[in-house]
């Protein structure tokens, strides 16, 4: 009897053995399956977020132009030139050692402000150069040329002979919250009308990324990919408005790495306006410097922590200085908004125009007191 179970329980295993090499050894079959398209949507007790950014991206599209700057032999001599007199290795041998210097040029985005024409990019992309060819979405191509540009916010306007162009619909960059879908969209390694997507991950960014001593850097940071070439392009929200001029990217290798930075439209809008009715930016002046408030510098200052920024030095040519703001008073809000950073504060000062008043709401000795400020220009430059 032992030897007959003995026998069924080898042949078993020899049959699992055989059935399971089989099933081994046979092709994998394939299954593709198409299912029904399903529109998915999000919606956070507003308007439904859709995850198809189409009509976004055709309607921003052709408000987004490429630009190409270009340094005329004649502004190439005179740069010559000037680096001669104050070199002196260049002054005696001339030519940057025996190279002759070719005239510069560079390409990067813009974007229709106006249907006449007027055109927003950064001032990056056409700070050196004196000609301009811009090509629309619709390869139509127009000489340009430049209306202003201020250094202290990367802004810059050029000016295109058009009419009824497809100006860009603009959005409010106060009401853009961390976390939301943008996209990105310009000619990155002139790839032209390229569009990517990503959130705002974060607001009022200050990266010391423009050198001039008086910038104003709130910049939107999202992680929609920007690249070399979509420098003055458009960040648009999911119904394509623009809510930023995309201007810098964070990278230790020259291309995207994860995050970009645009400069707020309602800054944005400020400048432009300037730049087209005065050639420059206006600009109003507090007179402050001042310093994020935290905990050591609460106790540096002997004032109880609360959150906004502390006024650290106040100049007697500004409009702090005759509106009775005092050294140590800590700046929470402007005009019934919250301040948390320096940057905050720096770009609604920008946003406001010579002779405005704002409502600083400010802590002094433990007490809250609003101080109406009237903003004047900046007498020294």
């Amino acid at each position: 009897m032992n030897k007959l179970w003995s026998t069924f329980l080898a042949g078993a295993i020899g049959g699992l053995v055989t059935f399971g090499a089989a099933k081994f050894f046979e092709k994998p079959q394939i299954v593709v399956t198409s299912p029904a398209p399903v529109v998915r949507q999000t919606n956070y007790g507003g308007a439904p977020v859709p995850f198809d950014f189409t009509k976004a991206a055709e309607k921003s599209m052709s408000a987004v132009v490429h630009i190409k700057a270009s340094e005329s032999r004649q502004l190439a001599q005179q740069r010559q030139q000037e680096r001669r007199s104050s070199d002196p290795f260049e002054y005696f041998f001339g030519r940057s050692f025996g190279y002759e210097q070719q005239p510069r040029s560079g390409t990067g985005s813009g974007v229709i402000y106006t249907s006449d024409g007027y055109i927003m990019t950064n001032n990056h992309v056409v700070a050196f150069a004196d000609e301009f060819e811009v090509t629309l979405h619709d390869n139509r191509e127009f000489k340009a040329h430049l209306v202003g540009r201020d250094e202290s916010t990367d802004m810059a306007v050029i000016k295109i002979d058009a009419k009824n162009l497809p100006a860009i619909e603009l959005g409010n960059s106060d009401d853009v919250k961390v976390g939301e879908w943008v996209l990105a969209v310009g000619n990155p390694f002139d790839l032209t009308s390229t569009v990517t997507a990503g959130i705002i991950s974060a607001k009022g960014r200050d990266i010391n990324i423009i050198k001039d001593g008086k910038a104003i850097e709130s910049f939107i940071q999202t992680d929609a990919a920007v690249n070399p070439g979509n420098s003055g392009g458009a960040l648009v929200d999911v119904d394509g408005r623009l809510i930023g001029i995309n201007s810098a990217i964070a990278t230790p290798t020259g291309v995207f790495a994860g995050y970009s930075f645009a400069i707020p439209v309602n800054l944005v809008k400020r400048i432009a306006d300037d730049l087209i009715k005065y050639g420059e930016f206006r600009r109003a002046y507090l007179g402050v410097d001042i310093a994020p408030m935290d905990s050591y510098l609460a106790n540096k200052l002997g004032v109880d922590y609360v959150q906004g920024v502390a006024v650290v030095r106040i100049y007697q040519d500004g409009s702090a200085a005759q509106s009775g703001l005092v050294v140590n008073d800590v700046i929470t809000k402007i005009n019934g908004k919250n301040v948390t950073a320096a940057s905050e504060l720096i770009e609604m000062v920008g946003r406001s125009k010579i002779g405005d008043s704002v409502a600083l709401t400010v802590v002094r000795e433990g007490k809250e007191k609003e101080i109406p400020v009237r903003l004047k220009p900046r007498i020294n430059n």
